[in-house]
């Protein structure tokens, strides 16, 4: 199933906390949404990964507000009067991703945090050593706490290898040390009993589907590649072998947690 395409009829605010300068927009089915630009610092790159990993957290079972792709008008450019957004709107015109505005959620506090159940806490790290998420860190959790639900966000750093990737599956079996520094990793104390569990979700058909989700054009864009067809294959290879060779991984976030 393809994500929906909405188009933004209303730029609402800025959230200058991010690094790349998302913004809280309306869209034309009256949904508020917080849209990530293509043509922020890191291009569409961080886009794919937020496609990606936030889709295969959702697949995985992890709670992801809805994902879509948003169609941006830069005569939209026109409403804001710096001229910093003015530039970023335009440069995003045309297609870009969106996720699903949580009103009233608050930011997850990693200095005086509730205690998170042990087998949330654990998928969740396992997840995020699975794609190589280097931003779920107490400094900048990305965990929205909404109706006393965690909730993941902001995947766009994740899948790291893929810039200035050739394309291949070397690594793909390596320990994730970033790990160390998750949020969540104190709570983490089950990570090898869900193992199993989380890999038996993301089936080969599960990626696929997935990577049918992100749009040529920004696969393409990386001219690495013949295609964006090379670029799927590409990243079901990479993903497949870390699965098959996760014992790293999770052995490496089991290790972490043990230290602390």
């Amino acid at each position: 199933m393809s994500l929906r395409l909405v188009h933004v009829d209303r730029y609402v605010t800025p959230l200058r906390e991010g690094g790349s300068m998302p913004a809280v927009v309306e869209a034309d089915d009256l949904g508020m949404y917080v849209l990530k630009f293509r043509g922020a610092g890191q291009g569409p790159k961080a886009l794919i990964a937020e496609i990606i990993a936030g889709e295969l957290a959702r697949a995985a079972g992890l709670p992801v507000p809805e994902i879509v792709l948003a169609q941006l008008d830069p005569e939209l450019a026109r409403t804001d009067p710096d001229p910093e957004i003015q530039d970023l709107i335009r440069a995003s015109a045309g297609l870009n991703m969106a996720m699903d505005y949580l009103p009233g959620a608050a930011n997850f506090d990693a200095a005086r945090p509730s205690p998170v159940d042990a087998e949330l806490a654990s998928r969740i790290v396992w997840f995020d050593a699975f794609v190589s998420n280097v931003d779920r860190s107490t400094r900048n959790p990305n965990l929205m706490l909404w109706h006393r639900r965690l909730w993941l966000i902001d995947h766009g750093a994740a899948l790291y290898i893929h810039h200035g990737w050739d394309g291949s599956a070397d690594g793909a079996g390596r320990p994730f040390e970033r790990i160390a520094d998750h949020v969540l990793l104190r709570w983490a104390s089950v990570i090898g009993a869900v193992d199993a569990q989380m890999a038996a979700r993301l089936t080969p058909a599960v990626i696929d589907g997935v990577l049918a989700k992100v749009p040529d054009d920004w696969l393409a864009a990386d001219a690495t590649l013949a295609d964006a067809a090379a670029w799927r294959r590409a990243y079901a290879n990479y993903l497949g072998e870390r699965l098959r060779q996760r014992a790293g991984f999770v052995a490496e976030a089991e290790r972490a947690h043990a230290q602390l």
